[in-house]
C-alpha cells in the first residue's frame, strides 16, 4: 500500500486550533532575542518594560513550548495509528519523518537562529518508539519522572551553601560581561559569514551540551500527548469531557497560587534572598505546566461551542501551517533585526507590538493559503520527503469545503 499524508478531511479542527494558539505564544517568547541580546542583558530590564515582562513571565514564558510539545507526542500517536492500521511500516516511516525534522530543524539552527526547537524535537522523538506499545500507567509514571528530575535540577542553587552559590553567580556574571562586547559586534557589525562562524565557535557548542537536560520537559510533554492520543481524549464522541473539565479546573486552581507568588517576588512584597532568580525560574516553569494545561482544556471546551469554533478557526490555518509559520518567523526576524540593521534598536514593548502584527498577517496568509492548496509550504516539502513522493500541494477538489466537524463532542 502506497503511504500518503493526513488528509484534510482528517484533520482534528481543535488540534489545529490549539496549535496555532501555541504559535502565538512561543513567537512572543522568542522575539525578545530576535531582536537583543537577552542572553545576556535578561528580559525587559529597563524600568519601563517591567510590566510587560512580568505579563510575559506570569502568562507566556514557558507555558508554550509545552503545548506545542504535548501536540508533538499527539501527533505522534495520531501518525503512528493511522499508519499502523494502513499496514505501513510506522517504526521506520516515523523515523524517516524524524529524520527529515532534524535536517530542517538543523539548517534552521546553524543558519538562521540558536533558539531552534526543531532538533531538539527530532531527537527527542525517536525515543517516542520505546513508549509506543507501553501501558497508559507506564507513560505517566515516566512523564512525572522526567518532570520531577527536570525541577530538582532547576532547584541544585538550593543545596548549595550561599556563599558557594553567590561566587558562582559572580563568576558567571563576570563571563558575560566580558563577552557581552564582541557578542553585541558580532550581532550588529559583522557579515553573514563572520556570524555563522562566531555562533560555531560560541553559541551553537554551548547550546548542544545542554541538549540532554533540554530534552527532559520535552520528552515529558511528548509522553502526555502520547497519553492523551491512547486514550482517545481529542477523539469524536470522546466520554472524557468531564476529565478535561476536571483538569481544567485542577490547573487553573494550581496555577493561581503559582503565579501570584511570581508576582509577589518581582513586585519585592516577598524577597527570595540570595535565591530569589532560582526561586523565581522554578514558579515560571511549574506554572508553565500548569498553565499549559489550563490553555490546552480551555480551548477545548471553547471548540464544544459553535461560535467559539467559529471565532477560532482562524488560529486553526495557522495552526495547519504551523512549521511553515515557525520557519517564516524566524526568516521574517532575520530580515528585519540583522539584514535591515535593527537589532539592539528595538525595546520589548516594541519587539512584542511587531510580534502581534506579523502574528496577525500570519492569519491572513495562512486563511488565503489554505483556501487554495493542501499543505502549507514546509509540510508539503516534509510530508513528501518523509513518503518517499512529491503528492500535488494544490487542493484535489477547491470546491469541496474542508471538514470541520472532527473536534471533541
Amino acid at each position: 500500500m502506497k503511504s500518503a499524508p493526513l488528509s484534510a478531511s482528517e484533520r482534528i479542527l481543535t488540534i489545529d486550533i490549539i496549535r496555532g494558539f501555541a504559535l502565538l505564544g512561543i513567537f512572543l517568547v522568542n522575539m525578545p532575542s530576535f531582536h537583543s541580546p537577552v542572553v545576556f542583558q535578561g528580559l525587559g530590564e529597563e524600568e519601563k518594560d517591567f510590566w510587560l515582562t512580568l505579563f510575559l513571565q506570569m502568562f507566556v514564558e514557558a507555558k508554550f513550548y509545552t503545548i506545542f510539545s504535548f501536540l508533538f507526542g499527539l501527533g505522534f500517536y495520531i501518525f503512528m495509528s493511522r499508519a499502523e492500521k494502513k499496514g505501513m511500516q510506522t517504526n521506520r516511516l516515523f523515523t524517516r519523518r524524524l529524520t527529515v525534522l532534524l535536517l530542517i530543524g538543523t539548517a534552521h539552527f546553524i543558519l538562521l537562529w540558536s533558539g531552534d526547537i526543531l532538533h531538539t524535537y527530532a531527537i527527542t522523538g525517536l525515543l517516542l518508539l520505546l513508549f509506543y506499545k507501553r501501558k497508559n500507567k507506564t507513560l505517566l509514571v515516566w512523564a512525572g519522572s522526567l518532570l520531577a528530575a527536570c525541577h530538582l535540577v532547576l532547584a541544585v542553587p538550593f543545596f548549595m551553601p550561599n556563599e558557594s552559590f553567590e561566587q558562582l553567580k559572580m563568576a558567571f556574571e563576570e563571563k558575560k560581561s566580558e563577552e557581552f562586547p564582541t557578542y553585541v559586534a558580532m550581532y550588529e557589525e559583522a557579515g553573514y559569514l563572520e556570524w555563522i562562524a562566531y555562533r560555531f565557535d560560541k553559541e551553537i557548542p554551548l547550546i548542544t551540551a545542554q541538549l540532554p537536560l533540554s530534552m527532559l520537559p520535552v520528552l515529558a510533554m511528548f509522553l502526555l500527548g502520547l497519553y492523551a492520543g491512547k486514550i482517545g481524549i481529542f477523539q469524536p464522541g470522546t466520554p472524557y469531557l468531564p476529565l478535561v473539565k476536571k483538569i481544567w479546573r485542577t490547573a487553573l486552581l494550581i496555577s493561581i497560587p503559582l503565579s501570584a507568588s511570581l508576582a509577589a517576588l518581582r513586585l519585592s512584597w516577598i524577597d527570595g534572598g540570595y535565591y530569589q532568580s532560582t526561586v523565581e525560574e522554578l514558579l515560571v516553569s511549574l506554572s508553565g505546566f500548569t498553565l499549559c494545561f489550563f490553555y490546552i482544556t480551555s480551548l477545548m471546551l471553547l471548540t464544544q461551542k459553535a461560535k467559539w469554533q467559529k471565532r477560532l478557526r482562524p488560529l486553526g490555518y495557522v495552526g495547519q501551517m504551523a512549521l511553515t509559520n515557525y520557519l517564516l518567523q524566524t526568516i521574517i526576524c532575520f530580515f528585519l533585526f540583522l539584514v535591515l540593521d535593527f537589532y539592539g534598536k528595538v525595546g520589548l514593548g516594541t519587539g512584542t507590538l511587531i510580534c502581534l502584527v506579523i502574528y496577525v498577517l500570519q492569519v491572513a496568509y495562512s486563511y488565503f493559503w489554505m483556501k487554495k492548496f493542501a499543505f502549507g509550504p514546509f509540510e508539503w516539502l516534509w510530508r513528501s520527503l518523509t513518503y518517499g513522493y512529491f503528492p500535488s500541494i494544490k487542493k484535489a477538489a477547491p470546491a469541496e469545503k474542508e471538514k470541520e466537524t472532527k473536534t471533541i463532542s
